[in-house]
């Protein structure tokens, strides 16, 4: 299936500095993240990064473990992955959307994350997406964190001038200037 795939996937990207990433996976179904885990080490292997990996107990504590991580740790980068299967009540439209709204605001505050938790209706759906033979989603969102470290380390020595500095010096505290 993965060789018919019509959808375009970027080449991964290289780097001249070493890149770590944090790996976050709920292991609620254990195969499955067992092998989005195995795609997205094998992507990060292919672009010679290193990883660290956790665990938390589930979808909606990912948003925390990598915003704690990203205020107190030295990562480039994250990719959050696990599984949600669609149940019998609404618990499952509030896993899928607070956890998903989780990760992309953090994202907008600078975290670097590649979002690999899947959203599916059964257990079948999420063995072929997370098979790293397959569709490979953990590779694919330890890809999508790649891309944004490349992004940012393109960018980040970039600056436009934007605001302005005022002339003189600048009384911050009590005996401290600063120009």
């Amino acid at each position: 299936m993965a060789d018919q795939d019509p959808h375009h996937i970027l080449a991964l990207p290289e780097f001249d500095k070493p890149v770590k990433l944090l790996i976050a996976v709920a292991p609620f179904y254990r195969d499955i993240a067992d092998m989005l885990i195995a795609g997205a080490q094998a992507k990060l292997e292919a672009a010679g990064a290193t990883h660290d990996l956790i665990e938390v107990p589930g979808a909606l504590e990912l948003p925390t473990a990598i915003g704690l991580a990203h205020r107190m740790s030295n990562y480039d980068g994250f990719a959050a992955l696990g599984c949600v299967i669609r149940g019998e009540t609404t618990h499952y439209e509030t896993v899928c959307n607070d956890s998903s709204r989780g990760l992309t605001l953090l994202g907008l505050q600078g975290a670097l994350i590649g979002n690999g938790i899947l959203t599916v209706e059964n257990h079948e759906q999420a063995a072929c997406r997370a098979d790293p033979a397959d569709m490979d989603k953990g590779g694919g969102a330890a890809a999508a964190a790649l891309h944004l470290i490349a992004l940012a380390r393109r960018w980040g020595g970039e600056t436009r001038g934007v605001g302005f500095r005022p002339a003189g010096t600048i009384q911050i505290a009590e005996g401290t200037d600063r120009a």
